[in-house]
């Protein structure tokens, strides 16, 4: 197998670092593609930095369909001269083709519980002037495939839902790089929560990480902290890589017991600014602005309440 190099390319966003990640294969690889401004603003002078080139780039593998992961896609792919492959999960692949789809998101999850009047519109704005372009991808995945990155280069393709129903790892065959986006939120990143649509899908993929993949190398999509709120860096050895997905595991095992006695007792309207979980955010010392977006912490609830009232 031959030795390939991984570098991370950061780009700013409010609040934010945006991470993608260029493998340096014979077929060149950008995992992630941030915002509209990000492959302009922050691949090329990185790529440029290193003696590669973005027109050079063949493959653009998506980790999930979110925005900050996706909005990059369209303008990425136009630099490359349409030649390079867009790759993304067969379920995540509207919020690639459609802004809309962004803000269907919104208002079918944590929109319900942020009494925002204004937060379809916000939602609407921000996939306006961030999201680089609609598109088709050229290749859907669903878990299983083999991608050719050139020479005896290749990734695997690993369903791991739960932060979405579509994300994805992508593994570098043979070192066991793994590239996750936000599929192993610990204890969450700048909003000190860990954010996922499906909390038993996410604990599943946790345990698959954790048992069947093994990281040698983990790829985060942002720096995500740990329990005392220090943030590991995004590139991860085998031992912070077994670390953070045991702390994303138990955090998750307390969240989830929190939300299931919230649940069961019956959720209650209040005035607090994590109503009607309150007690959950009590129970787990939650502390943080629930309502900043992304909202991690509505995500998540919604999340639990789903799976309950399905199996209620």
């Amino acid at each position: 197998m031959s030795a390939v190099k991984v570098h991370p390319l950061v780009s700013p966003w409010g609040r934010f670092g945006l991470y993608s990640f260029f493998i340096d294969a014979p077929e060149p690889v950008i995992v992630d593609t941030g915002i509209a401004s990000s492959p302009i603003e922050g691949m090329a002078p990185a790529l440029e930095a290193i003696g590669r080139r973005i027109e050079d780039v063949r493959w653009i593998l998506l980790t999930h369909g979110h925005i900050d992961h996706v909005g990059g896609a369209h303008a990425l792919w136009e630099l490359t001269g349409r030649r390079a492959q867009v790759v993304i999960h067969e379920a995540d692949a509207p919020m690639l083709r459609s802004r809309r789809a962004h803000v269907d998101e919104y208002l079918g999850g944590r929109g319900r519980y942020l009494n925002d009047p204004e937060g379809a519109a916000k939602v609407t704005a921000a996939a306006d002037a961030v999201i680089s372009g609609e598109m088709e991808p050229t290749m859907l995945v669903r878990g299983g495939e083999t991608i050719s990155l050139g020479g005896d280069v290749t990734v695997s393709v690993h369903s791991i839902p739960g932060h979405t129903p579509g994300s994805v790892a992508y593994v570098v065959d043979g070192r066991r790089s793994v590239f996750v986006g936000d599929a192993v939120q610990v204890h969450g990143a700048a909003n000190g929560f860990p954010g996922f649509a499906d909390p038993v899908a996410y604990r599943t993929s946790l345990e698959y990480l954790r048992d069947e993949i093994r990281p040698q190398h983990l790829y985060l999509g942002h720096p995500y902290r740990r329990a005392d709120g220090t943030p590991y860096g995004v590139e991860l050895d085998a031992a912070q890589a077994a670390e953070a997905l045991r702390e994303s595991l138990d955090i998750e095992g307390r969240v989830s017991k929190a939300a299931h006695a919230c649940l069961c007792a019956g959720l209650q309207v209040t005035d607090s600014a994590y109503s009607p979980f309150a007690h959950v955010a009590q129970e787990v010392d939650y502390t943080a602005d629930p309502t900043l977006e992304p909202s991690p912490f509505f995500t998540s609830m919604h999340g639990y309440r789903t799976h309950f009232n399905r199996n209620s």
